[in-house]
């Protein structure tokens, strides 16, 4: 077999940089209503790499179970599989990955999501980039498909119609010093920065005690922004469930205040050599002050400090196109000097070919 799948104990995984591969994001979807399985899988490198391709690898994969309705239910790979093969083998990696898997999910699992965190085949292309610069993304869904599907055995991949993390983000690279991460900024950015600090800005982090401050910055910007809303248990889960182990996931909940009133927060998580912006939030008033600006600045100092090589920014628009309705973040995000990365996105193995056909999440 080119493709083995062992299930093993979640307490058995190692530690990685991609957070929602980790223990403990399993165990904060379980509080979510997800059923996490984990696995260790074996990869003949045949299936990887188009050259050098004796031998196999190793890794070690999360599988999150959702209800659909009262009968079915669907397995979720959320950014994984970690391993990424050459562009010509994408498709039938996961297709080997999907059979192998197939025996362990029950019976009523009507398809396997791969969230991959793989970067986007058509990002490597200029046929799909404008004159200035801006990525189009990828081409239709069916050309998606024909070519992500070529050589696989069944050609039953299908794209998505949804992305549930995020599909494009900048990452920071954290191995360069603060200088040099300044230097990378633009210049608005670093002045935002250096005003934070002069306006008396103060970051600092804080514990369980303070998360009804959280809240209620959190709650402001998503009625401002019209986000979907997470409730207050689920912030207290994330902190909560921290990976108390030496090199498990850390959370750290940063909040800039000003004479005590706090402007900004977020959920800053470290796993492993990544760093990631995991949840932000700011307040409505007193945005002159540019506390969002000091609040990201330590975040990226106490990622360093925590030796950690890169920062995820974790989501923004695909281009600078102002009709996108993350092109603030956008602009806010990279400003801090990131290099803008393009991610595969959602795609489905369908194990109940009817039942697929008849729904759509």
């Amino acid at each position: 077999m080119n493709c083995s799948v062992v299930k093993i104990d979640i307490e058995e995984l190692n530690s990685t940089h991609i957070l929602s591969q980790t223990r403990y994001w399993a165990k904060l979807k379980k509080k979510q209503g997800y059923q996490p399985s984990t696995f260790n899988v074996n990869v003949s490198k045949k299936l990887v790499y188009t050259s050098n391709n004796t031998g196999s690898l190793n890794e070690e994969m999360v599988v999150l179970l959702k209800r659909i309705d009262n009968n079915f239910c669907f397995a979720y790979v959320p950014y994984g599989p970690k391993i990424e093969p050459d562009f010509e083998n994408q498709g039938v990696l996961l297709e080997e990955f999907s059979e192998a898997l197939r025996p362990f999910l029950p019976r009523n699992c009507v398809f396997i999501r791969f969230d991959l965190i793989w970067e986007n085949q058509w990002a490597k292309e200029d046929d799909f980039f404008d004159h200035e610069g801006n990525w189009l993304g990828p081409p239709s869904k069916k050309v998606q498909e024909l070519r992500v599907n070529f050589s696989t055995k069944n050609w039953n991949l299908k794209k998505s119609s949804v992305d549930l993390l995020p599909k494009n983000t900048f990452f920071v690279n954290l191995k360069k010093s603060e200088q040099e991460l300044l230097h990378d900024m633009r210049y608005n950015t670093r002045y935002s920065i250096r005003k934070a600090e002069k306006n008396g800005i103060r970051v600092a982090e804080y514990g369980l005690d303070f998360i009804d401050q959280w809240f209620k910055l959190y709650d402001d910007t998503a009625i401002r922004k019209r986000m979907p809303r997470q409730s207050v248990e689920y912030f207290k889960n994330v902190l909560i469930h921290q990976d108390k182990n030496k090199n498990g996931v850390k959370v750290k909940m940063l909040m800039a205040d000003h004479d005590g009133d706090f402007l900004a927060s977020m959920f800053l998580v470290l796993s492993s050599k990544r760093a990631v912006y995991l949840y932000g939030a700011s307040s409505s008033h007193k945005k002159d002050l540019m506390a969002s600006y000091a609040l990201q600045w330590e975040a990226i100092k106490i990622a360093k400090k925590s030796n950690c090589t890169e920062y995820d920014m974790f989501g923004c628009a695909p281009n600078l196109k102002k009709n996108h309705p993350l092109h603030g973040v956008h602009l806010y995000k990279k400003g801090f000097g990131g290099k803008l990365f393009h991610r595969m996105g959602c795609w489905d193995y369908p194990l109940l070919q009817r039942e697929y056909s008849l729904i759509s999440i």
